[in-house]
C-alpha cells in the first residue's frame, strides 16, 4: 500500500505535507474526517471542479480574483483613464457602485492624450476620435424627470450618459410631495458631468437645498435659466453663489422658495443680463429686494411678474422710474398695494415700452389709477384685469381714450363693469383695437342703452361675451352696430339671447364670420344656424353649438349646402339624428377635420356608411355618449378610419 501511495508507511498517513506530487490530483481525494484523505477514482470526466486546496491540516477556498475588491480611490484612477464616452457609460451601467464613481468625476478630471502614451498607435487615433467628439458638448440635450422616475441614481446617469452625446443643455425635475427622492447628492452630479447646463427647472422638490446648487453654480458657469419652485430648503445662499459665478442668467423663476432680500440684491448686482424674471409666493422679499433688483437692471429686464407677495406702493413706485425697458408687467394678489401705487407707476413715466400688462386680485387698481396708467403707457397693447373689484365704467372709458394703442382688451369678474363701460370702451378706444373679451361679469344688464354712433369700431376682429348672464338680446344686436368687421364671436354660456337678438348680429358683420361659439346658447332654433350658414357660409371655418337643444337635422342641411370651408363642427347634445349625418356626408366639395356627436341620442348605427364617408377626410370624431351606437360599429368605425382619432 505504501507504494501505491507514495508514502514510507513508518508514521501518521500525511506527515510531511502532501500526499500526492501533483495537486491537481486533488479532486481524486474526498475527506472524511479530520487528517484523513481517501482515494476516490471518477467514474467519468468531471465537469467542475471544486476550488479547494490543502494547505497542512486544513482546507482554503481559492478567492477568484475580482475588480470589486479595489478600493474607491483605484477605481476612481481607473474611471478617469477611460479613452471616451462610450466606455464610461459601459462601466455605468455595472452596478450602481461604478455609476457612483463615474458621475462623481468631474469634466476636466478625465485624462487627456498626454497622460496615455502607453496606447499603441491605432489605439491613440481611436481615443483621438472619442475626445474629439467628446469636446463638442453645445448642451443641446434635454432631460425631464417627473414622479417616481426622479431619483439621484437616474440624475447620475443623465450626467454621465449625456456628456458625450452632445452635453445636456436642458433640465427639468418635478418632484412630487408623496415620492421625492431627489436630493443634493444627485444635482451634484449633474454639475460635475453637465459643465454644458444652460437651463435648470426644480419644481416641488423639497429635499433639494444650498448644497446642490452650489455646486451648480460652481461648476454650470453657462447657466441661463434658472426655474426654483416649491424649494423651501433653498436661501439666499444658494442665489447668491449663482449670481456670482453664472453672469449668463437671463431669466429666474422663484416660487415658494425661502429667498429674501439679500438675493435679489445679488441678482440684480452681479447679472447683468437678467431680462425675466417672476417672483411668487416668498414671503421674505419685500420692498428693498425689488427696489433694489429694479434699479440694478433697468436697461435690461423686460419681463416681470410679481405675486402673493409682501410689497406696497414703494416697490410700484420703483418699478414705474426703472422700468425703462419692461414690455411684459403682471401684477397678481398683492393686497398691500394701494391706489396711489398705481398712480405713481403710471405717473412715473418710465413705462414708456410697456406693451403687455396683467392685473389679478389687486385691490389698487381703481378709475384713477388705472386712467394714470393708460396716460403713462403709451405704446400698450394689451391689457388683462381680473378680479378688479373697485373698477367701475368711468375708469374704463378713461383708459381707452387715454391708451391709444390698444389692440387687446380682456375683462373678468370685474362686476362694476356694465354695458355702458363696454360700449363706451368700444368707442372711445382709437382704430387699433382688434380684440375684446369680457367673461364672468355679472354687472351686465340687458337694456337698451341709446348711444350716439359716429362711427363704429372697425379695427375690431374678434369679440369675446362668455359667461355674463345679464347679457341678452339688445346688447347683441347693439354689438352687431359698434362692430361690422367681427371675425371671430365666442357668445358660449349666453343663455338670454334668441333668435330675435343674434339675428340683427349676424347681419351687420359685413366681413364674414370665420369662427364662431355659441355653446350653451340654449334658445337658439335653426333659423340662426340656417342665417349663419347662408350669410357667412363662404368663410366660416370653425362652429360650436355644444348643448344648444334646439338645433336640429335642418341646420345640419344648411351647413352641408353652404359652408365648404368648414373644417371644425361640434353639435354636442343638439337634436341632430342619422339624417343630418347623411345630409353632411353627401355635401360636394366639404373638408370637415373634426365633428363632435357628443351626447347626441338620436344618432344610431344607420349612421356608419355616413362616418366612414366622412372619415376620408376626419383627423377626430368624438361619439362619446352615443348611447344608440353600439360597441361593433364603434369598433368597425376605429378599423377601417385609421387616420381618424375616435372618442368613443
Amino acid at each position: 500500500m505504501s507504494k501505491i501511495f507514495g508514502f514510507s508507511g513508518n508514521g501518521d498517513s500525511c506527515a510531511g505535507g502532501s500526499i500526492y506530487p501533483n495537486p491537481k490530483e486533488s479532486s481524486l481525494f474526498l475527506p472524511l474526517g479530520h487528517r484523513v484523505d481517501v482515494y476516490f477514482p471518477p467514474c467519468k470526466r468531471s465537469r467542475i471542479r471544486a476550488p479547494f486546496v490543502f494547505s497542512g491540516e486544513t482546507f482554503e477556498q481559492k478567492k477568484r480574483a475580482s475588480i470589486e475588491v479595489l478600493p474607491d480611490e483605484c477605481l476612481f484612477e481607473i474611471f478617469r483613464r477611460l479613452p471616451g464616452g462610450q466606455e464610461r457609460s459601459a462601466c455605468a451601467s455595472v452596478s450602481k457602485r461604478w455609476l457612483t464613481l463615474l458621475s462623481n468625476i468631474c469634466q476636466d478630471e478625465f485624462c487627456s492624450n498626454s497622460t496615455t502614451g502607453y496606447l499603441r498607435p491605432e489605439e491613440k487615433s481611436t481615443e483621438n476620435k472619442a475626445e474629439d467628439q467628446e469636446i463638442e458638448t453645445d448642451g443641446y440635450l434635454t432631460r425631464s424627470l417627473e414622479g417616481k422616475k426622479a431619483t439621484d441614481v437616474r440624475l447620475a446617469a443623465i450626467a454621465v450618459g449625456t456628456a458625450s452625446r452632445g452635453g445636456l443643455g436642458k433640465l427639468l425635475i418635478k418632484g412630487s410631495s408623496s415620492a421625492c427622492r431627489v436630493t443634493d447628492v444627485g444635482l451634484k452630479a449633474i454639475a460635475r458631468g453637465c459643465p454644458s447646463l444652460k437651463s435648470l427647472s426644480l419644481w416641488n422638490v423639497p429635499s433639494i437645498g444650498d448644497e446642490g446648487l452650489f455646486e451648480i453654480a460652481n461648476r454650470c458657469h453657462l447657466l441661463e435659466k434658472l426655474d426654483l419652485c416649491q424649494c423651501p430648503e433653498v436661501s439666499d445662499k444658494a442665489v447668491l453663489a449663482i449670481a456670482k459665478n453664472c453672469p449668463n442668467l437671463t431669466d429666474l423663476t422663484l416660487e415658494s422658495c425661502s429667498i429674501g432680500n439679500e438675493g435679489l440684491q445679488a441678482i440684480g448686482r452681479c447679472c447683468s443680463n437678467l431680462k425675466s424674471i417672476s417672483i411668487k409666493d416668498c414671503p421674505h422679499i419685500g420692498d428693498q429686494g425689488i427696489a433694489s433688483l429694479l434699479s440694478s437692471t433697468s436697461y435690461v429686464l423686460t419681463k416681470l411678474k410679481l405675486q402673493a407677495l409682501n410689497i406696497t406702493d414703494v416697490s410700484l413706485a420703483v418699478l414705474g422710474h426703472y422700468g425703462k425697458t419692461v414690455t411684459d408687467l403682471a401684477l397678481i394678489n398683492l393686497p398691500n398695494v394701494s391706489e396711489r401705487g398705481f398712480w405713481v407707476m403710471g405717473s412715473g413715466l418710465g413705462l414708456q415700452k410697456l406693451k403687455s400688462f396683467s392685473v389679478t386680485s389687486c385691490r389698487g387698481v381703481t378709475d384713477t389709477g388705472l386712467e394714470a396708467v393708460g396716460k403713462g403707457c403709451p405704446n400698450l397693447k394689451q391689457l388683462s384685469l381680473r378680479k378688479c373689484a373697485f373698477l367701475s365704467n368711468g375708469g374704463l372709458v378713461s383708459f381707452a381714450k387715454a391708451a391709444g394703442s390698444l389692440e387687446s382688451l380682456q375683462l373678468e369678474e370685474c362686476h362694476m363693469i356694465t354695458q355702458v363701460g363696454l360700449f363706451g370702451a368700444l368707442l372711445n378706444c382709437g382704430a387699433k383695437l382688434k380684440a375684446l373679451a369680457m367673461v364672468n361679469c355679472l354687472g351686465m344688464k340687458d337694456l337698451n342703452v341709446g348711444l350716439h354712433l359716429p362711427s363704429p369700431c372697425n379695427s375690431l376682429r374678434s369679440l369675446s361675451i362668455r359667461h355674463c348672464p345679464g347679457f341678452g338680446n339688445a346688447s347683441v344686436a347693439m354689438l352687431g352696430k359698434l362692430c361690422p368687421q367681427l371675425q371671430h364671436l365666442d357668445l358660449s354660456g349666453l343663455q338670454g339671447i334668441t333668435d330675435a337678438g343674434f339675428l340683427p348680429l349676424l347681419e351687420s358683420c359685413e366681413a364674414g364670420l370665420v369662427k364662431v361659439n355659441l355653446s350653451g346658447c340654449v334658445n337658439l332654433t335653426d333659423k340662426v344656424v340656417s342665417s349663419l350658414a347662408e350669410l357667412h357660409g363662404w368663410t366660416l371655418e370653425m362652429l360650436n353649438l355644444d348643448g344648444c337643444r334646439k338645433i336640429s337635422d335642418a341646420s345640419l342641411v344648411a351647413i352641408a349646402d353652404n359652408c365648404s370651408l368648414l373644417s371644425d363642427l361640434d353639435v354636442s347634445k343638439c337634436a341632430v339624428t342619422d339624417c343630418g349625418i347623411a345630409a353632411l356626408a353627401q355635401a360636394n366639395q366639404f373638408n370637415l377635420q373634426i365633428l363632435s356627436v357628443l351626447g347626441c341620442s338620436l344618432v344610431t348605427d344607420k349612421s356608419l356608411p355616413a362616418l366612414e364617408k366622412l372619415g376620408q377626410s376626419l383627423l377626430g370624431l368624438n361619439l362619446q355618449h352615443c348611447n344608440a351606437i353600439s360597441i361593433s360599429t364603434v369598433d368597425l368605425l376605429v378599423d377601417q378610419l385609421w387616420r381618424c382619432d375616435i372618442l368613443h
